[in-house]
C-alpha cells in the first residue's frame, strides 16, 4: 500500500507518475514498435534521431520558372536538371549513401545530388561533374510562397556553372520512431545484414519462408556493435516465439547477458533452438533488444522444423558413457595381462613370451593357420633340439673317422 504525503508530492508530480505507470502498462500489454528501414532510400533522420520517411514523394516533380535562367526541375529523390530550348542539363542524381541528412537553420534536411553532366565541368571535385544541393524546408517558404499543396521551389542559386543550390518547401510527414544510430547486428563481427544504423534491414522485419533457417542448423551466432559512448544504453534481449509450443529457443553469450557492445569489441548472442514438434510452416522467432531512451531494435527469424531433435546433452551423454566403458575395458585388460604375467612367471616358472597369458592359444592358432609348421618354439624344446643335434653331429663324425681310417695297403696311394 502506497501513502502519498502532500508536502512531498505535488499534483504535477502525481500526474507525471500516473502517466509513467500508464505508459509502462501499455508498453507491456501491446509491446513497442521496432524501427525497420523504409522500402525506399528516400528517408532521413532528424537532429533528434527520429526517422522521416518521404517514400510517398519519390519522383514528385517540382519546377521553378525563371526569366533569366533556364527552368530548374527537381524529381524528388531522383535527379535535378535544367530545361531550356537548347535541351536538358543534368545537375546530379540522388544516391542512397548518406545524401539525405539533417539540416540546420531554415533547412530541416539537406539532399545532395552528384554525378551530373561533365561537359565544361571536367575540373570539378573528384570528377563529379555538375552537382546540386537541395535544402528541404518543412512547411512554407520563408518569403510566404508555396502555401498548401505538395510544395514548391522557393529559391535557386547558381554558385557556378557546375553547382546549384535549391530551397524546396514541402509538407513534411510526422516524425517516426527514434532510431538508435550506429547500432548493428550481423552474422559476422564486421557485418550488418540484420540491423544497420539501428534499423532492421529488409528481409528480417518479419518472418519470410525464403529467409528461413534449415532444420539441421541448431544455432545461430549474432554479433552486436554500437557507438562506445552510447553502448551502455543497450539492454538484455528478449524473445517471442510463434506458435509458442514446439520450438525451444535459448539465448546465451555476452550480448544476452547485457554486456555493452562497442565497435572494437562486439558482443555475441548465441541463438540455440531445438525442434520439439514438426511443422509444415516455419516458426517465427522475434528477438527484441531494448535500448534506453530509444525505440527497441527488433528483428524476426524463420526456423524450419521438418523433424524433431534431441537435446544436445543426450548425444554427449552417450559418447561420455562409451568413453568411460572404453577406459574401464582398457584398464581391466592391462591389469589382467600384468597379473597373469607375474603369476605365470613366479608360479609356472615361465620366461619371456611364454609367461604372457594366451600365448599358448595364440601359438596353436598360428600353427593351425600355417599348415602344421610350428612357427613358435618353446625354450625347453629349443634346448632339447640343441642337445640332440650335438649328439647326432658326434656320431656322424665318429662314423666318418672309422670309415676313412688309413691302412698299410693304401698308404702312399693317391
Amino acid at each position: 500500500m502506497l501513502i502519498f504525503r502532500r508536502r512531498n508530492i505535488s499534483t504535477e508530480s502525481m500526474h507525471g507518475f500516473l502517466v509513467t505507470v500508464i505508459a509502462a502498462v501499455i508498453f507491456s500489454a501491446f509491446g513497442a514498435d521496432s524501427v525497420a528501414v523504409p522500402s525506399t532510400n528516400c528517408y532521413a533522420l532528424d537532429n533528434s534521431s527520429h526517422i522521416h520517411d518521404f517514400s510517398n514523394l519519390v519522383g514528385q516533380l517540382f519546377e521553378y520558372d525563371d526569366d533569366k535562367d533556364p527552368d530548374l526541375v527537381i524529381r524528388f529523390c531522383k535527379d535535378v536538371e535544367t530545361r531550356s530550348s537548347t535541351g536538358y542539363v543534368d545537375f546530379g542524381r540522388f544516391d542512397k549513401f548518406d545524401h539525405f541528412n539533417a539540416g540546420s537553420g531554415d533547412a530541416n534536411f539537406v539532399q545532395e545530388y552528384y554525378n551530373g553532366d561533365l561537359k565544361k565541368c571536367e575540373t570539378s571535385f573528384d570528377k563529379l561533374g555538375r552537382t546540386a544541393q537541395v535544402n528541404v524546408i518543412c512547411g512554407n517558404c520563408p518569403n510566404g510562397q508555396c502555401v498548401g499543396g505538395l510544395g514548391c521551389i522557393c529559391n535557386v542559386t547558381y554558385e557556378s556553372t557546375c553547382r546549384v543550390l535549391v530551397d524546396l518547401a514541402i509538407p513534411c510527414v510526422e516524425p517516426g520512431l527514434r532510431v538508435f544510430e550506429g547500432f548493428t547486428v550481423g552474422f559476422h563481427p564486421r557485418s550488418w545484414e540484420i540491423v544497420y544504423n539501428g534499423m532492421t534491414q529488409l528481409g528480417y522485419e518479419k518472418a519470410y519462408d525464403e529467409f528461413s533457417f534449415r532444420t539441421e542448423q541448431r544455432d545461430v551466432t549474432l554479433y552486436l556493435t554500437a557507438v562506445a559512448s552510447l553502448s551502455s544504453l543497450v539492454q538484455k534481449p528478449t524473445i517471442k516465439i510463434s506458435p509458442e509450443q514446439g520450438l525451444d529457443v535459448q539465448l546465451s553469450g555476452s550480448g544476452a547477458n547485457g554486456k555493452p557492445p562497442t565497435t572494437l569489441s562486439p558482443t555475441i548472442i548465441l541463438v540455440d533452438w531445438r525442434c520439439e514438434k514438426t511443422r509444415d510452416t516455419p516458426y517465427e522467432v522475434e528477438i527484441t533488444i531494448p535500448v534506453e531512451n530509444y525505440d527497441p531494435v527488433q528483428f524476426t527469424f524463420a526456423k524450419m522444423c521438418e523433424q524433431t531433435q534431441n537435446e544436445r546433452g543426450e548425444a554427449s551423454k552417450g559418447w561420455a558413457i562409451f568413453g568411460i566403458i572404453s577406459c574401464i575395458s582398457i584398464i581391466a585388460c592391462t591389469l589382467f595381462c600384468v597379473g597373469g604375467f607375474v603369476y605365470r612367471t613366479r608360479v609356472g616358472n615361465l620366461r619371456g613370451l611364454d609367461a604372457l597369458p594366451g600365448m599358448a592359444i595364440l601359438s596353436a592358432c598360428l600353427e593351425t593357420a600355417s599348415g602344421g609348421v610350428r612357427s613358435y618354439t618353446n625354450l625347453d624344446d629349443a634346448n632339447n633340439l640343441s642337445v640332440d643335434q650335438a649328439s647326432r653331429d658326434r656320431q656322424s663324425t665318429a662314423a666318418t673317422q672309422g670309415t676313412w681310417r688309413p691302412s698299410d695297403r693304401t698308404y702312399g696311394s693317391i
